[in-house]
């Protein structure tokens, strides 16, 4: 793995490294679960997730469309389905390479950190025939997620809190789910921190690399609602030594509510 590779799978949750990352001291069977759990969970070619919202629509993080080749076809409930077309949100950016430059040099990447933060990091994809096997996902819309524990998605690869993963692991595994508790939330994004036991939820984990675009989800009025995706994170440390999924480190999703108006336009025609 290159340098400048590396630090971009440390940086972000690209469609390029890991599931659910768990307690060091809770048994990994205890957050495995079957595909029927979330059958409107959508795999990306290769990595990354989406969700299915309506019978013809997947959302899921824009880093994970392909950027040199068109998105062909997706997977849903083990299904591949045909693409008809993609639609980025047009206030998406992807990092300038000088920027990873500079990181790579001093390890420092907080003026990345600031980039992704400013970026518009969702698209929709639309099928070409309809999903008639499987109920989508309801948007969850009250803009309350500040506080509430979320249940969170994934199939990448997995670690501890303790010891982290490497980020040449491997990148797609077995269906695993965690919850976590939102420590921030405003405009674009929400946030969670991956607590140390004692302080952690009885099965905390959190979202890494390979599970860009994968479900955030919040019980509403006895329901799952999607509250938001999976995009990037914050590492402490050197950007090119430190080991990501370990406890302390911060997770920001992308933040449903705030796309609503665009999600709705899209679908409907009226961007």
């Amino acid at each position: 793995m290159t340098r400048t590779l590396l630090l971009a799978a440390l940086l972000m949750m690209s469609s390029a490294a890991t599931a659910i990352v768990i307690r060091h001291d809770v048994d990994d069977a205890k957050y495995r679960i079957p595909a029927s759990e979330l059958p409107a969970l959508v795999d990306m070619p290769g990595e990354g997730h989406g969700v299915l919202i309506a019978p013809q629509w997947v959302i899921t993080a824009a880093h994970t469309i392909p950027a040199d080749s068109k998105l062909e076809q997706v997977v849903v409930n083990g299904v591949s389905r045909s693409v008809e077309r993609v639609v980025t949100h047009p206030g998406y950016k992807t990092v300038p390479h000088d920027l990873i430059e500079q990181a790579t040099a001093t390890g420092e990447a907080m003026l990345i950190v600031v980039f992704l933060a400013n970026s518009d990091d969702v698209a929709l994809i639309k099928l070409k025939q309809p999903v008639e096997d499987v109920a989508p996902v309801a948007l969850y819309k009250d803009g309350k997620e500040f506080g509430q524990i979320v249940e969170i998605v994934g199939k990448g690869a997995t670690g501890t809190g303790a010891s982290g993963y490497a980020p040449e692991s491997p990148h797609r595994t077995e269906l695993r789910r965690a919850f976590n508790k939102v420590s921030s939330a405003h405009d674009r994004w929400f946030c969670y921190e991956f607590d140390e036991p004692p302080a952690a939820l009885p099965l905390e984990g959190i979202l890494g690399n390979g599970d860009s675009g994968g479900p955030v989800l919040i019980q509403n009025e006895g329901q799952r609602a999607l509250a938001g995706l999976a995009s990037w994170k914050f590492v402490h440390g050197h950007v090119m030594t430190a080991r990501p999924g370990r406890y302390g480190q911060i997770s920001c999703n992308v933040r449903v509510s705030h796309y609503r108006e665009w999600i709705e336009g899209v679908m409907s025609g009226q961007p």
